[in-house]
């Protein structure tokens, strides 16, 4: 069986708890397999198989506390060297993300700015139609205008034509009856 960790009491010189990595660290560091598998001098041939008991660490004295703070030094830039690889992997995802979203950004301006030109065109269009509708619109209005105009003076010359012929009616009539005693002295 594998040895369980066992932790230094955290000292009291204002340093922050350790973290997981540290705590791995120190766990890896406390038990090595070649612990578990030398048996015990002092018990026996067959000591090692039956019983199991807890490592006693004795307390640091003064090499052992500077071998400790080396060791956590060692664990602190182990620590940044990964924190910074990770800093840098998302340094690098972040400008990935960034060049695409430009990309992204710079295609729809294009295609907005395409829509625009388009519907600028379509405005266009539709200003051009409105003119041409007015302009109809006007020369209907001129040539119901004229066409009441040919209305009238076709009024007036159906009146006109009606007088002439009540007038000609007249001059017949009236060369009628101014012949008719002329004729009427031949017969006699």
């Amino acid at each position: 069986m594998s040895e369980p960790a066992r932790s230094l009491p955290p000292e009291s010189s204002g340093r922050p708890a350790p973290g997981p990595l540290r705590d791995w660290l120190s766990a890896m560091k406390t038990h090595s397999p070649a612990d578990a598998a030398r048996p015990d001098p002092k018990a026996g041939p067959g000591a090692a198989e039956t019983a199991w008991s807890p490592r006693v660490v004795a307390p640091a004295g003064p090499s052992q506390a500077a071998e400790t703070e080396d060791a956590d030094i060692s664990e602190l830039m182990a620590e940044n060297l990964m924190l910074k690889a990770k800093l840098r992997l998302e340094a690098e995802h972040q400008d990935q993300l960034q060049a695409l979203l430009a990309e992204e950004i710079r295609t729809l301006r294009a295609h907005i700015q395409d829509e625009i030109g388009s519907l600028d065109d379509l405005r266009a269009e539709q200003a051009e139609i409105r003119a041409e509708r007015e302009r109809f619109k006007t020369e209907r209005a001129a040539m119901q205008t004229e066409r009441e105009r040919a209305a009238g003076e076709r009024s007036a010359l159906v009146a006109e034509r009606d007088a002439l012929r009540e007038e000609r009616d007249v001059w017949r009539a009236r060369t009628e009856a101014l012949a008719q005693p002329l004729f009427q002295m031949q017969k006699r």
